[in-house]
């Protein structure tokens, strides 16, 4: 019989959760019939004392049962998603997602909306004007089937036990524990029916794990759920100290998107997809190693087959295509200010952080869930870290819709940089590869 109390004491006083008091307690959560205060006991009893790996994967397994599990196998081909723990210009999905598809590999995901910096992948798919993220069953497999690839918003029914626990989290500091945010990711992304999953997760000031050797725990945990679970899985373990890309902002990044599948984006973004893509070609098992899947990857990208997929995808939930040849569709910002620099030399850092609190307060990102979106506002950086710059030379240009706005942003912005007399080393992208 599950008792909350006993629970609550059992890993209180440092002790190993038994299967019966773990689902009794994602059950309880689910119906309702637990008080808040008892959930967030347990839930800080865990922050302090931690969870066993045999603890995390049944706390998973729980949260991915509490609702509706995504059934695919009406899709041929083995399904490949790909996720990532969040940073600051991670327009990866709208990159990643066309290439792996135009190579043979169909992406059938569910993502979100975005709390912070920016939007999500929702979100920024959302300023594409007519964009539908919301489809019928049917819709979503015709998707599939007709693009080879589809993304729509995550629906109540999907690990709802997560969302009523992240709540609680949230407003009791019992966020950063690394088996409640590992559980948290993978419930959802195992619910989605997929058949392998590369996970992109960042480390540095812009990501949440501030290190390496946090990002690669995490990691590695993820990887070693997704295995209990009978899936393929892989962690890419890739840098977040400065933004990822040039652009920062919901619409802005979907045009880098669309200019990096034209072979026109920034070159870490390109490096990022390449990688990423390259790993789902190979889970997807279109090819023998990781390294054929970038080959294949990086043809498709070079050939423009990969930018076909993206049309069709978005003709395919109710976007309009023309967008591809033509920005001027998407909404425009009413303002804009440039960022000039105080002196010359080289940028030696752009605190991803600050630049995402700048984005966020220009009106890019929320502070709430309930808080809409200027889906035009944003950042467009012109240097990243180790470029020139002379002095009064721009350094990034600041768009929004509010003067008050555009002002707060500018002076975030301006903090975010660092210009030294000499070149800095920089780091590289990807740091560690965990299968």
């Amino acid at each position: 019989m599950f008792d909350m109390i006993e629970t609550i004491e059992t890993k209180k006083t440092g002790q190993e959760l038994s299967e019966e008091q773990i689902r009794g307690f994602v059950s309880g959560v689910t119906e309702g019939s637990i008080p808040d205060y008892q959930t967030s006991a347990l839930l800080m009893a865990i922050c302090l004392n931690g969870m066993t790996r045999r603890e995390t994967f049944i706390l998973t397994d729980a949260m991915l049962h509490s609702g509706q599990t995504m059934d695919l196998s009406d899709i041929k081909g083995i399904k490949v998603d790909k996720h990532s723990t969040g940073g600051v210009g991670d327009k990866t999905s709208l990159i990643v997602a066309p290439i792996a598809a135009a190579c043979g590999v169909p992406i059938a995901k569910m993502s979100g909306r975005g709390l912070g910096f920016t939007g999500g992948t929702i979100d920024k798919m959302e300023s594409i004007p007519g964009f539908r993220v919301q489809l019928s069953p049917e819709e979503f497999l015709h998707a599939v089937e007709y693009a080879g690839m589809s993304i729509v918003g995550q629906t109540q029914n999907v690990a709802p036990a997560d969302k009523k626990l992240y709540a609680l989290r949230d407003v009791t500091a019992t966020v950063n524990n690394i088996s409640l945010i590992a559980s948290s990711i993978m419930s959802k992304k195992l619910a989605s029916g997929s058949d392998a999953i590369v996970l992109d997760v960042k480390c540095g000031q812009g990501s949440f794990n501030k290190t390496q050797q946090a990002a690669e725990d995490l990691g590695r945990l993820m990887v070693d759920i997704g295995t209990d679970a009978g899936k393929k899985v892989v962690a890419v373990i890739t840098d977040m100290n400065q933004p990822l890309g040039c652009a920062v902002g919901n619409s802005l990044e979907v045009m880098e998107a669309i200019d990096t599948l034209k072979g026109k984006g920034p070159a870490d973004m390109e490096e990022l997809a390449l990688v990423l893509s390259g790993w789902m070609v190979y889970c997807g098992k279109r090819a023998d190693s990781p390294e054929e899947g970038r080959a294949k990857a990086e043809d498709a990208l070079r050939s423009g087959r990969a930018l076909d997929v993206l049309r069709r995808f978005i003709e395919a939930q109710g976007g309009d295509p023309a967008v591809i040849e033509n920005y001027a569709l998407f909404k425009q910002p009413l303002l804009k200010a440039e960022l000039k620099a105080e002196k010359g030399g080289f940028v030696t850092d752009i605190a991803a952080d600050g630049i995402g609190l700048a984005s966020q307060h220009l009106g890019a990102g929320r502070k709430t869930k309930e808080d809409p979106i200027d889906l035009s506002a944003g950042i467009l950086l012109l240097k990243k870290v180790g470029d020139r710059i002379e002095e009064g030379e721009s350094l990034a240009i600041l768009y929004s819709d509010c003067e008050e706005k555009l002002a707060e942003g500018l002076k975030e912005a301006a903090a975010a940089y660092t210009v030294g007399a000499e070149a800095p080393e920089t780091a590289p992208l990807i740091r560690e590869i965990i299968e």
